[in-house]
């Protein structure tokens, strides 16, 4: 019964919030990456002839340098297998795309060309029959400037043409090669093919609702610039299909040629809902009327649940409390047992002045103990009902009593009798993290420095690889959040308050066991995909650390009040990461008194922890080579990818590396991060200087 009710009133809530799903604003986003292209990667995208997977990089025209003659007069396309839908009829998608490219000379003798674009086409055909040259596998001399070709491209030209303003430019063409804008590189300090060869990372930028464009370009390894090398307006729905693809084009010249090749490529797309295609309204209608059928039903099913394990509970409420403390005395490695008067005396009777705090299991006094001056804190469970405050003492003790690792609250001991049900743990003298990030009785008017936050993040990771990891069981915690994260004397942090904590390999790491009507957790703290599975894993506890992340940085609550226009602080964090403004974020309280790369890298981090999807979190060995700089921190999308259910299962690749996952979350894999993810150490950054 207990199951049918839990799927039950999962499936009201999926109901009651699917009409939310179908009318909503443009708010998420495709994305894919590919940090390199082995063979596996080849079934993703549509090759022309000429066009080839190489080397590890995508190769727009031949690749060789044995045959030097067969360079002459090609020219290629690869396309990215899938459409974007890129306008409606109200609105046009915004996307953003990075990638590396290296255009190179096989003989410094001859001349380089032709040259290299970007481009955006109404099919994954290949280029049109003599599209060579000048052309750059876009257009040809019959259908060059044809408004029927419905193709835009921003073109890296190497080839100086009466329409060109030199041999070394950026340009952004509009079904033909006489470019709209364009711009030299060469006042850049860029030269795209070079004697000696350069990788060059490209980001273009588009706002579909200003009709923005703004492309940047450096050598690759290096920042994202602040000022592009071409910047203009085009309004997309009057040139591209409403349906079309990306992907690259490029040529070589009857005279000179050149190696196009493309070593990466990152791309997120708006995504804009087709209503009419999906019913909208009617599909919402359907579903409210649904909802009205089945919550009479689920009314009926839970007063029977309800009825029916009330008097379960009643009865196992009855059971004499010597079995539970032969039961906690049976325990392995079960610390000391205290006498009730002896915590009592502690405490001084649970004075209300020794009040260290309260949650949802019990509340927390400071207490010291008679003839010994130690001091401790105490945990009084106080739930509703006997047997509900037994189960909680119970998970709790079975889940820590074993536990030994620096940065988690140590247990001392524990006490049962006359009814009462207490846990003794360490004191921690300066209190909980959140009290220092909002202030507190605890902290007062003190201010967290920034040495301090970082020594908190690098403690928590530790402890938290040590329950995911090193401890003989898998132990989720379930409750990772600000407040129960302690201070000890020294300022490190301990992980504390294991009331929700589970041990993930047994049948006891659901939600819905302690809360029928819930999910247990902080609101903020809480991964997206628990209100589908309502199961506990690593990765939502990762989800968590990354709230508790920003949180550090920007010394503000995960679900905050008082940012205009944004509920919670990660998509307000993932805001500023897209404009490049990222360090804008960082707590004003401190001040200025940071480390900017510090920072950057907790904040980028903090955004790799929460993305939607749980296989794309790193995992928390990984987290402690980020936040210790053994590891570089995570390439983010410049959108927040979009929450999808069911999330797809990482694939696997050859290398670790390549291929797709699925087309819900278009990410490469990672044998760093154990998944197929976006999160990979970075080729580039994707911030501007004025973030160092």
């Amino acid at each position: 019964m207990r199951l049918f009710s839990f799927n039950l009133l999962s499936l009201l809530f999926f109901l009651s919030t699917s009409h939310l799903l179908v009318s909503s604003s443009p708010s998420n986003y495709f994305s894919f990456s590919f940090p390199s292209f082995p063979s596996s990667t080849s079934n993703n995208f549509d090759f022309s002839t000429d066009a080839s997977v190489s080397q590890g990089a995508l190769q727009i025209t031949p690749d060789t340098i044995n045959d030097l003659a067969y360079l002459l007069n090609r020219s290629g396309r690869i396309l990215y297998s899938r459409s974007f839908r890129l306008w409606e009829s109200n609105r046009t998608a915004s996307f953003n795309t990075s990638f590396s490219i290296n255009i190179y000379r096989p003989s410094n003798t001859t001349p380089t060309g032709e040259g290299l674009a970007f481009i955006i086409a109404p099919d994954a055909d290949g280029p049109p029959p003599g599209s060579y040259g000048g052309f750059l596998g876009l257009t040809n001399s019959t259908t060059d400037g044809r408004s029927s070709n419905r193709i835009v491209a921003v073109e890296f030209d190497t080839v100086k043409q009466a329409y060109d303003p030199d041999d070394n430019h950026v340009g952004l063409d509009i079904n033909g090669v006489t470019s709209e804008i364009s711009a030299s590189l060469t006042p850049f300090g860029i030269q795209i093919a070079p004697v000696e060869a350069v990788n060059y990372t490209v980001w273009i930028d588009y706002d579909g609702r200003q009709g923005a464009i703004g492309v940047y370009m450096t050598r690759k390894g290096e920042p994202k610039p602040e000022k592009p090398v071409l910047a203009g307006k085009v309004d997309l729905s009057r040139y591209v299909n409403q349906d079309s693809y990306f992907g690259f084009a490029a040529a070589t010249g009857a005279k000179d040629y050149e190696l196009n090749c493309v070593l990466d490529w990152t791309l997120t797309v708006e995504n804009l809902d087709d209503e009419d295609k999906k019913g909208g309204w009617k599909v919402a209608a359907g579903i409210a009327a649904g909802v009205v059928v089945l919550a009479v039903v689920a009314g009926t099913a839970t007063a029977l649940w309800y009825s029916k394990n009330r008097r379960k509970r009643e009865k196992k409420a009855m059971v004499d409390p010597s079995a539970l403390a032969g039961t906690l005395k049976s325990l392995p490695g079960m610390p000391r047992e205290f006498e009730y008067k002896e915590l009592r005396k502690a405490t001084n009777g649970f004075d209300e002045r020794m009040k260290l705090g309260q949650g949802g299991f019990g509340i927390v006094y400071k207490g010291v103990i008679a003839g010994e001056a130690t001091e401790v804190a105490v945990k009084k469970f106080s739930r509703e009902d006997n047997m509900n405050s037994q189960d909680d003492f119970l998970k709790e003790l079975t889940v820590i009593n074993r536990l030994r690792h620096k940065h988690l609250v140590r247990l001392l001991g524990w006490c049962h009798e006359n009814g009462v049900l207490l846990l003794v743990y360490d004191y921690m003298p300066n209190g909980s993290l959140d009290q220092h990030l909002y202030g507190g009785s605890t902290a007062g008017q003190f201010v967290l420095p920034w040495n301090r936050r970082i020594q908190v993040a690098a403690d928590v990771a530790s402890a938290l690889h040590y329950l995911h990891h090193e401890y003989d069981e898998c132990v989720v915690h379930r409750d990772l959040k600000s407040s129960n994260v302690m201070l000890d004397a020294a300022f490190h942090a301990r992980l504390g308050d294991f009331g929700l904590a589970r041990v993930l390999d047994t049948d006891k790491t659901s939600y819905a066991e302690l809360e029928a009507a819930g999910v247990p957790g902080t609101l903020g703290y809480i991964a997206p995909e628990c209100f589908h599975t309502a199961k506990a894993t690593r990765e939502s506890d990762l989800f968590a650390f990354g709230a508790l992340l920003l949180e550090l940085v920007c010394g503000r609550r995960p679900r905050c009040t008082d940012l205009s226009n944004f509920n919670f602080l990660v998509d307000w964090v993932w805001i500023l990461h897209r404009d490049g403004r990222i360090l804008e974020a960082v707590d004003e309280k401190l001040e200025g008194n940071f480390v900017a790369d510090e920072a950057r890298r907790m904040l980028l981090l903090g955004l790799a922890c929460s993305h939607p999807l749980p296989g794309e979190r790193p995992k928390a060995g990984v987290i402690i080579q980020i936040l210790a700089g053994s590891v570089s921190p995570p390439v983010v999308p410049a959108f927040k990818p979009a929450f999808m259910w069911p999330a797809a299962e990482p694939a696997r690749h050859e290398g670790g590396s390549g291929g797709l996952s699925s087309m819900s979350s278009l990410l490469t894999s990672s044998s760093l991060y154990g998944s197929s993810t976006a999160w990979t150490p970075p080729y580039v950054s994707s911030d501007r200087h004025g973030d160092v």
